[in-house]
């Protein structure tokens, strides 16, 4: 059965010689069949495959068919839809656990007998096996983009109770994807790329941080080896959910070659009562035939239908906290509002250190009410004043934390999430709030919505300052639970300020998902706005989150966590092309600086209605001291790209940059949009492509002359299309 959008409904036929399913859209095609015994099993995910008769998927199942060797299993086996260990699978099972009490015979669950129902695009495959007790649902659905969601589920249909302890969900990929890239990281300096052969074994990424992790790979991406942003066939899985998580490849010695992923479960965590089911978070999949790039566009096409406002042009934003720390006071904050306003900043963000006693980071997280001490009329003459020069209001948060010296872990030690008598070792001196402690969550619910219901409040700054240690809830592991609530607070907020922008910060981006993104409206990549070190981290964020999503702020000269000094070229062009901030004491800005601040804001705004819209680029380039981002227009009339350098070139001239992602039969002109910095490593005048006009497929396929760049220059390159 073959449809190019999406699958014509049938009812079930549990003739186990039917023909395979074939979901096709966005140039993707998925193909389910069934084994032998009846075990559905994906033939194909990757490139669209065309119109296909049930006589020619009935032939694909059929060829191919696999072998069985001597010493093994006396018939063919195939590795069905959900890895089976009971069914002779070699690597690790997608199902785990045990049951307590009852009368079911069997440990785990063998899935034989499987119905699957089509309907609205998607495929639910549902198994029940009586002898263990589980019923599991595997739900596969393709987007108009092309990006495959996948979603295992498990209800206990017996008696007793069943303790989970793995519920994963795998695809198969070709065994020509013979290399893998995954990202790891840590504070400051996030999603740093690790690429090797994909060998047999199982290279696995487990997250036992109880929130995504600085080091969390946002994807596991295999493909043909030597993949680029714009060259090579690539998969890619990424796991969708905000706590404790695994992300894998596999690749078996029988053959198999697969992409997984779920939620990691402690022993006791998730218990499911008879008739109980368990959701596990859900698995984005994602191919390119093309490279990165198109893959990273099905996830970014995702991101934005789901994230709550997704839009097109997202407000300028200056955040306090690099400018004034926690040094607050109201004269000092109006004078930093009414610069922001004069360079064309459209939301004032105060962060850290308006709360009762927060005078350092040591005391008053948990007691969410205004500090009288340095506000003694409130916050309300700061909004107000905010507001009255033509600017949103934003407020930073920490709500998922407590600090020992705070009001709230004195008058209530029990809220402190722990295992033990004693609380988990501080970080940053301070502990994780109980959420499911119900007298913690609805006080912190009703101090926030106290907040917002006086307060005119547009955008919440919403940080998660530590890992989870040592956590549990009435004697159960508890980041699952934890994970939950957050999701639940979010959703209230909202419901109850449906205007509301929440940003995704956690010590930077430590909580950067699918799942989170689909309840706040940015996030915040990295507590280093060190534009060196933004060049890479937002690169490889982007593989996940588009850039409208992703905060991007300048810093002053000075980075704060590096220490490395740029000029505000180097900085505001690292910022062009996403959520774009301030992040510095303008008040210490001549008329010169300010000028120039100004202009790079009136730029960022030329080129905003783009960002949110538009399709984001990385131009390969062979020499590893150059970075190339370019957003290009739907309807590719025109595109913005900021050619960086992030090291000394390795030849004087650099290789000519090929402008990607045009439509290669129109003709573009191309001008560069500031002029050259002065005393620069080119001697000459002007860049020489300045003002050229020629076919999109020449720039593609032949490309254009860089300027000679010193270490740690940008420059920023318009292209309009003139026919």
């Amino acid at each position: 059965m073959s449809d190019d959008t999406t699958p014509t409904d049938r009812p079930d036929r549990p003739d186990r010689s039917e023909a395979p399913l074939h979901l096709s859209r966005g140039g993707v095609s998925l193909v389910l069949g069934r084994d032998a015994g009846g075990i559905p099993v994906v033939l194909h995910w990757g490139a669209a495959l065309g119109d296909l008769d049930d006589a020619a998927l009935t032939a694909i199942m059929a060829a191919r068919q696999p072998g069985a060797a001597r010493s093994s299993y006396d018939l063919p086996r195939r590795t069905g839809l959900v890895p089976d260990g009971t069914r002779g699978f070699s690597g690790t099972p997608a199902l785990a656990g045990h049951r307590v009490g009852g009368s079911a015979r069997a440990a785990t669950p063998s899935l034989v007998d499987w119905v699957v129902d089509v309907a609205d695009g998607s495929l639910t495959c549902t198994s029940t096996d009586d002898e263990a007790g589980w019923e599991v649902q595997v739900e596969l659905g393709l987007d108009d983009a092309g990006l495959l969601h996948a979603r295992t589920s498990v209800t206990n249909t017996a008696d007793g109770d069943l303790h989970l302890a793995s519920v994963l969900t795998a695809l198969p990929v070709p065994a020509r994807a013979g290399e893998l890239l995954d990202l790891t990281g840590r504070w400051c300096k996030e999603r740093t790329p690790q690429r090797h052969p994909w060998v047999q074994g199982t290279h696995r990424r487990d997250s036992r941080r109880g929130r995504t992790g600085h080091d969390a790979t946002l994807l596991m991406v295999a493909g043909t080896p030597g993949f680029t942003f714009g060259r090579g066939e690539v998969w890619a899985v990424h796991t969708a959910w905000s706590g404790n998580h695994t992300t894998y490849a596999e690749r078996t010695p029988e053959g198999e070659c697969l992409l997984g992923g779920g939620e990691l479960l402690s022993p006791g965590e998730v218990v499911l009562a008879p008739g109980e089911t368990y959701d596990a978070p859900r698995l984005l999949c994602s191919w390119s035939g093309a490279g990165l790039d198109p893959l990273s566009h099905r996830l970014h096409a995702h991101l934005r239908a789901v994230t709550p406002r997704a839009r097109g042009e997202r407000p300028v934003i200056a955040n306090t906290w690099e400018a004034v720390y926690f040094d607050q006071s109201l004269d000092r904050l109006t004078e930093l509002a009414d610069v922001a306003a004069s360079v064309g900043v459209e939301r004032f963000v105060l962060d850290d250190g308006w709360f009762l006693g927060r005078r350092a980071d040591t005391a008053g997280l948990g007691d969410w009410t205004v500090d009288p001490t340095v506000w003694p009329e409130g916050l309300g003459p700061l909004v107000d004043h905010v507001t009255g020069v033509g600017m949103e209001f934003g407020l930073w948060v920490e709500p998922e934390m407590v600090n020992p010296d705070s009001e709230t872990a004195r008058n209530h030690p029990e809220r402190v999430l722990r295992g033990h008598a004693d609380p988990p070792i501080t970080w940053r001196h301070q502990q994780v709030l109980d959420l499911q402690d119900d007298g913690a969550y609805a006080d912190l619910r009703e101090a926030l919505l106290a907040l917002l219901d006086g307060l005119d409040i547009a955008y919440l700054k919403w940080d998660h300052n530590r890992d989870l240690t040592d956590a549990t809830h009435d004697g159960r592991p508890a980041v699952h639970g934890q994970t939950l609530a957050a999701y639940r607070l979010l959703d209230e907020l909202r419901a109850a300020h449906p205007a509301l922008e929440i940003e995704s910060c956690s010590s930077g981006g430590a909580r950067v998902d699918a799942e989170v993104l689909a309840r706040t409206d940015r996030i915040w990549p990295s507590d280093t706005i060190d534009p060196l070190e933004r060049q890479h981290l937002q690169r490889w964020t982007s593989l996940l989150v588009p850039p409208e999503l992703m905060g991007s702020h300048v810093g002053g000269p000075t980075s704060h966590t590096t220490g490395r000094t740029h000029a505000l070229r180097y900085r505001a062009a690292t910022a062009l092309l996403h959520w774009f901030g301030i992040e510095w004491d303008m008040t210490s800005l001549d008329e010169a600086g300010l000028t120039e601040l100004g202009s790079w804001i009136a730029l960022h705004k030329q080129v905003r209605p783009l960002i949110g819209t538009g399709t984001l680029v990385h131009p390969d380039h062979p020499d590893p001291a150059l970075m190339v981002t370019g957003v290009v227009a739907a309807d590719r009339s025109e595109a913005w790209y900021v050619v960086a350098t992030v090291g000394a070139t390795d030849t004087q001239h650099p290789a000519p940059l090929r402008v990607t992602g045009l439509d290669p039969g129109r003709t573009y002109r191309l001008t560069e949009e500031l002029p050259p910095p002065p005393g620069g490593a080119d001697l000459t005048d002007a860049w020489s492509a300045d003002g050229a006009e020629l076919p999109g497929r020449l720039l593609h396929e032949v490309g254009v002359a860089l300027p000679v760049l010193d270490p740690e220059e940008a420059r920023v390159l318009r292209v309009v299309a003139v026919d």
